[in-house]
């Protein structure tokens, strides 16, 4: 038997996520910062560079009663927002295990398990919570950073329950972080 066209009306109240029905897409040349990093681990540091990032994202969900998954201005000026705290920054990846670190006269001061010493002025650095300065680790914490701004409740409202974040360190090469949007922080 053949279902029934879908109707978006019909969905409109409904919870359930069996499939996805619509997907929002948002990304653009706007959707960047600029960043030096290097990352550290166990035996390992590469040299202190830097990226010209790009952001994108992808929302999936119900429409909601206005005809949109979201309004995509509103979710433009969230990414460019947490971009813009980023831009010109050494990314400081404060949980990291082999990069012991001090914050000494505004400086943040690191000895990596190599033995080389760094430091810059604290107000040039993003303290970030995570392991290594990676693009998958980026794609995450940026993930994060969208919930706690957004809400679950909010994009739940919405209709929203899955969200991609992709972290471009060049036009070839991105990590995407993909998960569910959680029932609440």
């Amino acid at each position: 038997a053949m279902s029934a066209p879908y109707n978006i009306n019909d969905r409109m109240d409904s919870l359930s996520h069996t499939y996805i029905p619509f997907e929002r897409l948002i990304n653009g040349d706007d959707l960047k910062f600029s960043a030096a990093h290097f990352v550290a681990h166990d035996g390992f540091r590469e040299r202190l560079h830097g990226h010209n990032y790009r952001v994108s994202c992808r929302l999936y969900g119900q429409v909601f009663r206005d005809g949109l998954l979201i309004d995509p201005q509103h979710f433009r000026t969230t990414i460019k927002s947490i971009c813009q705290e980023i831009n010109g920054r050494f990314l400081f990846p404060q949980r990291s295990n082999v990069i012991n670190s001090k914050f000494d006269n505004g400086q943040l001061v690191m000895k990596c398990q190599d033995g080389c010493l760094f430091s810059f002025p604290e107000s040039d650095c993003m303290i970030l919570p995570i392991v290594h300065s990676t693009a998958e680790e980026l794609s995450h914490y940026l993930y994060n950073r969208l919930i706690h701004t957004l809400t679950p409740e909010f994009l739940h409202n919405r209709g929203i329950f899955l969200m991609e974040i992709s972290v471009f360190e060049d036009l070839n090469q991105a990590a995407l972080y993909r998960q569910k949007i959680p029932m609440s922080l």
